[in-house]
């Protein structure tokens, strides 16, 4: 009987004197989606619109420099039988410098809005990052990680406060107003 009763003495001494070990404090970890938050949230709606509609009007007049330089060349080949030497080398000319204008403006463009996005992302990230760091300090977050960036594979939905991060950002949005509205970074002259 005393065999018995010493390993049942043992493991109950053991289970109250360490349950203050094994009861050590939770952390508490959060999860956010910035893509979610950049493209749900008001501020980068309108973001995302101007960079669209900006995208467009540059997509635009693209178009109608093209049309002119394939307007050129038809007209070239409709001539080139009847024009001289000299006069068709320098149709030939002015339709290559018309298309290497098209393709620098094409590159210029396509670094306009490069740039108008990578500032747009960097304005909504340190806005966010404020949120997430009052959010983290109300709520006694341990962690917050960005799902997408902090290289998670897994995390339960519960966790995830991506909804809390966007109200929190449309009321900034609103509380600031039409006086302070996020913007994409300098303009740049098309």
């Amino acid at each position: 009987m005393k065999i018995c009763v010493m390993p049942l003495i043992t493991i109950l001494c053991f289970c109250l004197l360490g349950g203050k070990v094994y009861g050590a404090e939770v952390q508490k970890i959060g999860v956010i989606d910035f893509q979610e938050i950049f493209s749900k949230s008001n501020p980068g709606k309108v973001l995302i619109d101007e960079i669209k509609s900006r995208g467009k009007k540059m997509e635009e007049t693209l178009k109608e420099k093209g049309a002119e330089i394939e307007e050129l060349r038809k007209a070239l080949d409709q001539k080139a039988l009847v024009l001289s030497d000299d006069a068709r080398e320098e149709k030939e000319q002015e339709l290559g410098a018309k298309f290497n204008d098209l393709k620098s403006l094409q590159k210029r463009y396509t670094d306009v809005l490069r740039d108008l996005e990578i500032n747009s992302v960097k304005q909504v990230r340190k806005d966010v990052l404020e949120i997430v760091q009052e959010i983290g300090r109300e709520a006694g977050y341990s962690l917050i990680i960005d799902r997408r960036g902090g290289g998670v594979v897994y995390a339960p939905n519960t966790i995830d406060i991506t909804g809390k991060v966007i109200e929190k950002y449309n009321a900034l949005d609103a509380r600031r107003g039409k006086e302070e509205k996020p913007t994409p970074g300098p303009e740049k002259k098309e």
